[in-house]
């Protein structure tokens, strides 16, 4: 491989002047995928494996301190040497990262210093609204830029694809939407033609809705496995790590395997920005602290019960917002919580066991 430049990597002077522990440029990589025990990163020289150093291991305990894909570190690594050595992470301009599956308080990342997150549905079988507006609040909260895509579009009717776009705007979603049929190739040209070089797009979704098929359109070539699709028209999903691959054009991809649940962690910044439309009628509530559940004077349930908002987009909103305020809480003011609740229910059981 030719000598890349970091420029072509999406390097620019946001991380330059952040990377004061790297020794210059030569010491900076991108990291492309993440093993068990080694990175594979991306500099100048092309791709090589590295593995991290023992003090970095000691000092970054958290799980969020590690690199992962999108990352930039500062890393050692001689022509001789069979891996380089990483030594730092550098701060991360975006994120795209969910809560930890369970009770666990932990996030885990997905992806950093992504341009843009190509939230894929397929029309066919994945279409979820709900989902849908799940996704663009972790996009919107971590930095980045979303980019809906539609998929199979080749196995709905045209009317039915319609409604679901209408479905889409009627929510109040105006992120770009586009759509694509993996069998056809119908707008694979058109997908390649925003994918700009030096930026980087994270491609989620749930399994089996096309992400790998159609990463190796854009590719040229099959280079993330896939398998066939079912009679439903639902994929069987076979990514099974994330990696960060480049274009022809200059623009790099990253595949994720499926991710049907997406948990929110502390997202409010993603809420505003993802629920821009009930955030508008929030300045005309009666109180400023308004919680849109029960409170008089509510603009935003005054516009569900008229129509110009619907119930379930609504519904959403309000899930998503107990989620974020519930990660909020510490360890002891989750457990002080559950303390309380515990004793709520003994009490009642005590008042029912005297009648």
């Amino acid at each position: 491989m030719a000598e890349l430049t970091l420029e072509a990597l999406g390097w620019n002077e946001w991380f330059a002047s952040r990377s004061g522990r790297c020794r210059g440029e030569d010491g900076v990589a991108r990291v492309a995928a993440v093993g068990r025990d080694q990175l594979l990163l991306i500099g100048k020289p092309g791709f090589f494996r590295a593995k991290l150093s023992g003090t970095y291991l000691h000092e970054a305990e958290a799980a969020l301190q590690r690199p992962c894909v999108g990352d930039w570190v500062c890393v050692e690594k001689a022509a001789s040497d069979q891996f380089g050595i990483v030594h730092a992470l550098l701060d991360r301009r975006t994120s795209l990262r969910r809560k930890a599956p369970g009770d666990a308080v932990d996030y885990q990342m997905i992806a950093a210093n992504v341009d843009f997150v190509v939230v894929v549905q397929s029309c066919h079988y994945d279409f979820n609204l709900k989902r849908l507006e799940r996704y663009l609040v972790m996009v919107k909260d971590g930095g980045a830029t979303p980019l809906i895509l539609l998929t199979k579009v080749d196995l709905v009717s045209p009317e039915v694809l319609a409604a679901q776009l209408q479905e889409i705007r009627s929510a109040g979603i105006t992120d770009p939407v586009m759509t694509v049929s993996n069998v056809t190739k119908e707008g694979v040209e058109q997908l390649m033609g925003v994918l700009a070089p030096g930026k980087a797009y994270c491609f989620v979704g749930s399994s089996g809705v096309g992400k790998s098929t159609i990463i190796n359109a854009l590719m040229g070539r099959d280079v993330l496995a896939t398998k066939a699709v079912s009679g439903s028209g639902e994929g069987r999903h076979t990514t099974v790590r994330r990696e960060l691959l480049l274009l022809d054009t200059g623009a790099m991809v990253i595949d994720n395997p499926g991710m049907r649940e997406f948990g929110v962690s502390v997202a409010e910044g993603g809420i505003k920005a993802g629920y821009a439309d009930i955030q508008a009628l929030a300045s005309q509530c009666r109180f400023a602290d308004c919680t849109h559940t029960r409170e008089p004077g509510c603009a935003v349930r005054d516009a569900v019960a008229g129509g110009r908002i619907g119930a379930d987009h609504y519904e959403n909103f309000v899930k998503l917002g107990k989620e974020s305020e519930f990660s909020h809480l510490s360890r002891g003011e989750r457990r002080k919580r559950d303390k309380a609740f515990g004793r709520f229910i003994k009490s009642a059981k005590k008042d029912l066991d005297s009648d």
